[in-house]
């Protein structure tokens, strides 16, 4: 991932609620993988829930969270499945690592 990708990614995650939706939906890759095929995949409604936001606001935060390439979604009849796109948290951890190696080199 490219340093503008994370700008955009980090910037998307910067909302309270949309970091609420992706780290529900990361917790369910980190227990399982993140495969699209294996992944359990959740509903807009089901996202929603203890956010204390309506079904409409869920959705514009997953259009922000897919825009930034974060998730992956798919329209199912007439619920819409997400999860985390397939490398997403792989780049994560990599960004962080380096990260950490930069701020190690210059102490």
């Amino acid at each position: 991932m490219k340093i503008e990708k994370f700008a955009v990614a980090f910037k998307a995650l910067a909302h309270p609620h949309r970091l609420a939706i992706f780290l529900r939906l990361a917790r369910c890759c980190e227990r399982r993988g993140c495969d699209a095929e294996d992944c359990a995949r959740f509903c807009i409604g089901e996202l929603g829930r203890g956010l204390g936001i309506g079904q409409p606001t869920v959705s514009h935060h997953l259009k922000e969270l897919a825009r930034a390439g974060l998730i992956s979604t798919r329209k199912c009849g007439q619920n819409t499945e997400c999860w985390v796109a397939e490398t997403t948290l792989d780049e994560f951890a990599q960004f962080f690592v380096q990260a950490k190696k930069a701020k190690i080199s210059k102490s």
